[in-house]
């Protein structure tokens, strides 16, 4: 119990510093492709929106397989093999001579882009079933900290040392988060088993979706990733519109921090609501007040009001992925845990390729005000999804791969 106390906090820190290092290029990434060439405005634009998405891409795919590697071998490994391959791809993202080889080395960052799903299914699998909500609900705070403030300490360190030298700083950041875990993480001894058919890639993908609530709550969980990404590239230019000053990256910032607030001052406590009350009943109640809070963003008329609203919106937003996750972890078999975790992650991967694309397609046709309203149409459908799952009868993932095989 004490080692799993003394991971819980070294994989928090290690969340942090590796959620916060992959995310302080972002600020800077337009302007790192311009320095590659001499490029018009919307060959730079595409191809950011390429690069931006390309991680994601080859995360996808990869997911799933870290996950049934951690099943077989142990999560530490994993854990370490991310952070080190993560670093090596930032590190020479410093050297790159044309747009293409940085193209590539995100793709081949999205390939090592699964520490921190793999540290939430190390978490969950030694975590008791009762208080997993809380759990993961805490654990995110640490990732969540680092995405909110990864791009501002990017930001910084790219005025004041440059591109290269923020890229060259990130690696570093991230190798020192792989030696946390090097030296800090227990892992208890992997127990190798026999190689059991009711186990196999195949015959887990056929339960998937053969399981009514983990196939559709993985379907919530792209959903619920559509709906926070879709408004992200947007929200600079829906700024600009409410403010009348210069400083917009500023207070573009500013908005975009306010749901990550929400989401860290409240993630724990819907967690441990739902461990309470049933992760189905919290997880709908939730995606009911994001439809309250999303919809009002398309009305605002000045800039505080969507702020406002995007740190309410934050603070129902911060329950949803641990509940899901937890949902997961409650109906897989610990033996194809990671596996089935891994799928969970793969479809949100999908969920943030697809948002700010969908954001794109909507706002050309209706303006950015309608994008709120796909999303909160969105955020609806999911919640009538687990409206209906919660009236079906309860299956058994177990059950189903021993009766397929």
């Amino acid at each position: 119990m004490q080692n799993m106390k003394h991971n819980f906090i070294i994989i928090l820190i290690a969340n942090f510093i590796v959620a916060a290092s992959a995310t302080m290029i972002m600020p800077f990434l337009s302007l790192y492709i311009d320095t590659l060439g001499n490029f018009s405005d919307s060959y730079v634009q595409t191809w950011a929106g390429l690069i931006f998405a390309a991680t994601f891409i080859s995360a996808l795919l990869m997911s799933p397989i870290w996950g049934r590697i951690a099943d077989k071998y142990g999560y530490k490994p994993i854990m370490i093999i991310n952070c080190f391959g993560i670093a090596a791809s930032i590190f020479l993202m410093g050297y790159v001579q044309n747009v293409e080889q940085f193209f590539i080395l995100r793709l081949a960052m999205g390939i090592v882009t699964g520490f921190i799903p793999t540290s939430m299914a190390f978490i969950s699998k030694h975590t008791r079933k009762e208080v997993a909500g809380k759990t993961l609900g805490t654990l995110q705070m640490g990732s969540v900290g680092g995405t909110l403030f990864g791009p501002v300490i990017g930001g910084i360190m790219a005025d004041s040392f440059g591109f290269k030298y923020t890229f060259i700083i990130t690696a570093i950041s991230i190798t020192i988060a792989a030696i946390i875990i090097i030296i800090g993480i227990h892992e208890p001894t992997i127990i190798r088993k026999m190689k059991n058919s009711i186990y196999s890639r195949k015959n887990v993908i056929w339960a998937i979706f053969h399981h009514r609530l983990i196939l559709n709550v993985m379907l919530v969980t792209t959903l619920i990733q559509i709906g926070n990404f879709s408004i992200q590239p947007l929200l600079s230019l829906y700024v600009s519109e409410l403010s009348r000053t210069q400083e917009v990256a500023m207070l573009a910032g500013v908005t975009f921090s306010a749901a990550g607030l929400g989401n860290i001052l409240f993630a724990r406590f819907w967690g441990k609501l739902s461990d309470h009350h049933g992760y189905e009943k919290v997880l709908s109640f939730l995606l009911i007040l994001a439809v309250v809070f999303i919809i009002p963003q398309a009305f605002v008329t000045e800039l505080w009001q969507l702020i406002l609203l995007r740190f309410m919106f934050g603070i129902v937003s911060g329950g949803l992925i641990p509940i899901t996750t937890a949902l997961i972890r409650r109906e897989a078999p610990i033996e194809v845990q990671g596996e089935i975790m891994g799928y969970n992650q793969s479809f949100r991967f999908l969920g943030n390729i697809l948002g700010p694309v969908l954001g794109g397609i909507v706002a050309s046709f209706g303006g950015i005000h309608s994008v709120f309203y796909t999303t909160g149409l969105l955020f609806l459908i999911a919640f009538t999804v687990m409206y209906f799952l919660r009236k079906l009868p309860k299956q058994y993932m177990d059950e189903l791969l021993k009766n397929h095989t």
